[in-house]
């Protein structure tokens, strides 16, 4: 294991429950309500997903209320454990998302919510991905993307670890944030049709109170009008049919 993953574990495994509390209440469960629908969407119904770096299972969670089943993989062992305690029903296993442990053509969806952006070696990521996907199944990722805000949190980080914040979710991990253009790059290079990407979120749960009252009120039109100051990217796309086989209809975004 690379020091840089150890750290990013060690880190997860310290703040799992944390991590539970804010996103799975008040402002950060708007928040993360807001990026699981426009996952979601992306998805036809029911069906079996993945969910890598499923955190505290949170959108696993979401998916399985929308009729589906699911299961989790991510590299923390506390992740895993408040995760198996919200959703009893799934599966969760620890692992890292560049080698999959699942057999060829085992799911009909692959999600990944606010944990791309520490991915190493993205590329593995989705070919693994691709692996287990069946034909014309779908992927959806939300990472934090390039903009005005999130250019600054490499500084944030690094002044939160040295005064111990861990409480805070802070961490320096090298986190790599993306833009939608490079996104699609990565999906299309790893054989994904059908690829599609947008900006979305502009009411981030670590904004002050009456700024975010004011985010959250005006969200709709900054991701319709002004994309670039939202703060993630939604990105998706479509493994391909084999020669022969009848292709579902196709999903409207």
């Amino acid at each position: 294991m690379t020091t840089a993953v150890h750290k990013v574990r060690s880190h997860y495994d310290e703040v799992a429950e944390v991590y539970d509390h804010r996103y799975d209440a008040n402002r950060g469960k708007f928040y993360y309500n807001n990026i699981s629908h426009h996952v979601m969407e992306r998805f036809q119904k029911g069906g079996r997903l993945l969910d890598l770096g499923c955190g505290t299972g949170l959108f696993v969670r979401h998916y399985v209320n929308e009729g589906g089943e699911a299961v989790g993989i991510d590299i923390s062992r506390g992740m895993i454990g408040k995760a198996s305690d919200k959703c009893g029903s799934s599966d969760f296993t620890i692992g890292t998302a560049e080698v999959l442990p699942f057999r060829d053509g085992s799911f009909d969806a692959v999600s990944s919510l606010l944990s791309f952006s520490y991915l190493k070696h993205p590329e593995k990521t989705l070919a693994e991905t691709y692996r287990v996907l069946r034909p014309g199944g779908s992927i959806a990722i939300c990472t934090l993307g390039i903009n005005l805000f999130t250019r600054g949190l490499p500084a944030i980080y690094h002044i939160s670890e040295a005064m111990n914040l861990k409480k805070a979710c802070f961490g320096a991990f090298g986190e790599r944030y993306y833009s939608v253009e490079e996104m699609e790059q990565l999906l299309y290079e790893a054989g994904f049709i059908e690829v599609h990407g947008k900006r979305c979120s502009f009411a981030h749960y670590n904004l002050a109170r009456p700024i975010y009252d004011i985010a959250k009120k005006i969200e709709p039109f900054v991701e319709r009008n002004i994309p670039y100051l939202a703060y993630n990217i939604c990105a998706s796309g479509r493994k391909t049919f084999e020669e022969g086989t009848e292709s579902p209809k196709k999903l409207e975004i």
